[in-house]
């Protein structure tokens, strides 16, 4: 059997794409040994999370002022660095993508009209929710996003209010995840690099960094439930009061 491409593999111009190099810089880290090889499939190489994860650290790392050669001690097996960008991601990654069609995607939100489906579509493909394909086809980049949309349609909300409402919350929750990420870099990294980055307190920054995901979602959600129960409860009074 011929071997395919996995979901979610990259050619070389669409993992440069993913991290915001070029193609020639993306080669010129292979050569270096700061990537591993791809998976070859015939004659064309694919890349997956793991060579994602490897060029955003040397991206991040370069950015912060490190040099290449540092870059180079850094990366390459398991060494700490890496190891923690590892930990930092892993709870952040999205489901795998899934592909569907729009009369499906119409059929799941109880509806059959294509040509509204469609736009809806395009405004998701923006959002970075779903990837349009060829034939009316979906990749869908983060599922459970979209099952909260269909629920929301199957409810009766309409569609494109429900897409500029989701806008405003993801401009709302990355303020709140830069906060957090911002409290752990001026705190917990900062005490740490100010000591030299010692060896033996890399197991306590990782143990930080894995727990900060949960701990955040938490405080996010409990703020959430309190603003929504205020918020219902205020529409509540003004429509009773302007019956009244």
């Amino acid at each position: 059997m011929t071997a395919e491409p996995a979901p979610g593999d990259l050619t070389v111009d669409q993992l440069a794409q993913r991290v915001g190099m070029t193609v020639r810089n993306v080669r010129a880290y292979a050569a270096r040994g700061l990537l591993p090889a791809p998976r070859l499939v015939g004659r064309t190489g694919y890349y997956g999370s793991d060579h994602v994860a490897r060029l955003t650290l040397v991206r991040d790392l370069l950015a912060q002022g490190y040099t290449l050669a540092a870059v180079q001690k850094s990366v390459p097996g398991d060494a700490s660095p890496l190891a923690l960008h590892r930990a930092l991601m892993a709870p952040f990654q999205p489901e795998a993508p899934q592909e569907t069609d729009l009369a499906t995607l119409a059929a799941r939100a109880g509806g059959t009209d294509l040509e509204a489906t469609r736009a809806v579509a395009v405004e998701l493909a923006r959002m970075g929710v779903v990837e349009l394909l060829d034939d009316d086809r979906l990749r869908v980049l983060d599922p459970p996003l979209l099952d909260a949309g269909v629920r929301g349609v199957r409810l009766g909300l309409p569609a494109p209010e429900l897409v500029a409402a989701q806008q405003q919350v993801v401009e709302l929750v990355e303020q709140a995840a830069e906060a957090y990420v911002r409290m752990f870099r001026e705190t917990v990294w900062a005490e740490f690099v100010a000591d030299g980055l010692p060896a033996e307190g890399w197991p306590r920054i990782q143990t930080v960094v894995e727990g900060l995901q949960p701990v955040a979602a938490q405080a996010v959600l409990a703020s959430f439930r309190s603003a929504m129960a205020a918020a219902v409860a205020e529409e509540v009074e003004n429509v009773l009061g302007a019956a009244g």
